[in-house]
C-alpha cells in the first residue's frame, strides 16, 4: 500500500513526512520497501553471522532520525539538506495495526486539506485569468467603436463634399442654358438694346489649396500578407495600431512600426501625433518589425 510504503520510506517520522513523500512519489512506481523488510533481513544477518557487526538501520547523525532504507535515507537528506548520514546497529521498531490506522487515517485528513488548497488555489488563479480577458475584450470594443466613429465622421465629410460639386455642376449648367437663350433671341431679333441682358458666365468653383482630409495606409503584416485601411489625417498612429491589433492575421506577437523610405522607427512618443504631422499623407506603406531593442 502507498501508505505503508511512505510509512517505511521515510523512517516512521510521522504524518508530515509522510504526507510530502507521497505528494512527491505520486506517479512513481517503486517496489515497496518497508522497515520491517529490513529488519528481517538484518534478522537473518544476525542469525547467520555470530561475530561480526550488522546495520539494522541508517541514521541522520544531523538530526538523529533512523530509516529503514538507503533510498528513506537518500530522500530524507534531499529534504532536509543533511549530509552526516550513517549506518546504525539500531533497530527500527515496526509500527502496530492501530498504530498504522491512526497514521493512516492522519495522512489522509492531511492529503484532503492540501488537495482542497490547490482547488482553492487554482480556482482563485482561475478566475484571476477570466478578470484580464473581460477587461481586456472591453478595451478591444471600445477601440473598435472608436474606429467606427471615425469611420462615419469620414463618410459624412465625403458626402458632404460631394454636394458642394453637385452644386457647383448645378449652376454652371444653369448659367449655360440662360446663355443659349439670350444668343437665339438675338439670332432671331427677338430683343432689343434694351433687353440686351448681362454677360451671364458659368460659376466656377472658388480654386483651394489640396488639402487632405483622408490618408491611405497600407500595412504589411509579418507573415507577407498585407492590409489596407484608410485613416482621418487626425487621427493619432496609436489608433492605427489598434486597428492593427484587430485585424492583423499574423498572431498577437509584439511589434513595432516602420517605414522603409525614408527609413524611420516609430517611437512611443510618435504614437500620440497625428498622421498629417508624421508625414504619412496622403498614403503611405508601414511595415510591423519585431520591437526595437
Amino acid at each position: 500500500m502507498n501508505f505503508e510504503k511512505s510509512i517505511s520510506m521515510t523512517g516512521n517520522q510521522g504524518v508530515e513526512a509522510a504526507m510530502e513523500w507521497l505528494l512527491a512519489h505520486n506517479d512513481d512506481t517503486m517496489e515497496p520497501s518497508t522497515a520491517q523488510e529490513g529488519s528481517t533481513a538484518n534478522t537473518n544477518s544476525e542469525t547467520n553471522t555470530s561475530s561480526a557487526t550488522v546495520a539494522k538501520s541508517y541514521k541522520c547523525e544531523d538530526c538523529n532520525k533512523l530509516f529503514g532504507d538507503t533510498t528513506a535515507l537518500e530522500y530524507h537528506a534531499m529534504k532536509s539538506g543533511h549530509s552526516n548520514l550513517t549506518e546504525s546497529t539500531e533497530e527500527i521498531k515496526p509500527l502496530t495495526e492501530d498504530e498504522k490506522k491512526e497514521q493512516k487515517k492522519k495522512l489522509e485528513e492531511r492529503l484532503k486539506e492540501k488537495r482542497k488548497e490547490h482547488e482553492a488555489k487554482e480556482k482563485g488563479e482561475e478566475l484571476e485569468r477570466k478578470k484580464i480577458r473581460i477587461h481586456s475584450e472591453k478595451e478591444k470594443a471600445a477601440a473598435k467603436k472608436k474606429l467606427e466613429d471615425v469611420d462615419i465622421k469620414t463618410i459624412m465629410n465625403e458626402r458632404k463634399r460631394e454636394k458642394q460639386e453637385d452644386k457647383v455642376a448645378h449652376d454652371k449648367v444653369i448659367a449655360q442654358i440662360e446663355a443659349d437663350k439670350l444668343a437665339r433671341k438675338k439670332m432671331y431679333g427677338q430683343t432689343s438694346a434694351e433687353e440686351q441682358p448681362k454677360q451671364v458666365l458659368p460659376v466656377a468653383p472658388q480654386k483651394q489649396t489640396k488639402k487632405y482630409t483622408e490618408t491611405k495606409l497600407q500595412i504589411r503584416l509579418t507573415n507577407g500578407q498585407t492590409i489596407v485601411q484608410t485613416f482621418n489625417v487626425k487621427e493619432t498612429m496609436a489608433a492605427v495600431r489598434v486597428y492593427i491589433e484587430l485585424n492583423r492575421s499574423d498572431g498577437e506577437a509584439p511589434f513595432s512600426l516602420i517605414t522603409s523610405f525614408p527609413r524611420k522607427v516609430f517611437t512611443s512618443d510618435d504614437y500620440e501625433k497625428p498622421l498629417d504631422q508624421l508625414g504619412l499623407v496622403p498614403s503611405a506603406v508601414l511595415i510591423l518589425t519585431k520591437p526595437q531593442q
